[in-house]
């Protein structure tokens, strides 16, 4: 299995693709901010722009583990937990925690990924991927990110932007 040294976020295309090299090694389905693309504090969009994994959170904790905080509250996700707190954002099984690299732009001020806690982290698996529900996160199958997690190294380089990917989306994975 090959480290990751770049991922690309496609909004359009609600997937996360994973490059080793030059090599596409992962495709995986995600689900953006439902308020769309923005960096903005407080807009519930998705930041847009070159990125880097600033911190790994959640390295041994169980699948589901439920992150409050950046803290494992002690609890796992179960449809029981879920109906018990109706509307929380559930943030499950690992944070890879976003910094932008663009001043002005997704760093430093009102634009500031790393201080709007922007991660790439688990969500309960009834969720819907491949759509624009989140608040500003991106969203994983928790089984993925378990996948993903141990593949990506802190300083990883991340883009995310707005246009699809077609030669990405159907091409054969390395």
């Amino acid at each position: 299995m090959l480290n990751l040294d770049f991922i690309h976020i496609s909004i359009a295309d609600q997937l996360l693709y994973g490059f080793s090299g030059d090599r596409l090694c992962v495709r995986l389905p995600i689900s953006t901010a439902r308020n769309g693309v923005g960096e903005r504090n407080g807009s519930g969009c998705t930041p847009r722009g070159r990125h880097q994994v600033r911190a790994r959170i959640g390295e041994g904790l169980p699948c589901g583990a439920v992150l409050r905080g950046r803290r494992w509250t002690g609890e796992v996700w179960t449809q029981e937990l879920h109906d018990r707190f109706p509307g929380r954002d559930w943030i499950l099984s690992r944070i890879l925690w976003l910094s932008g690299c663009e001043p002005g732009f997704n760093r430093m001020g009102a634009v500031d990924t790393f201080r709007r806690y922007i991660y790439l982290h688990g969500t309960p698996d009834p969720e819907p991927m491949g759509e624009p529900l989140s608040h500003g996160c991106i969203r994983l199958r928790n089984a993925d990110l378990l996948d993903l997690f141990p593949r990506v190294a802190a300083g990883c380089a991340v883009q995310i932007g707005e246009a699809a990917c077609p030669d990405w989306s159907s091409a054969t994975l390395n």
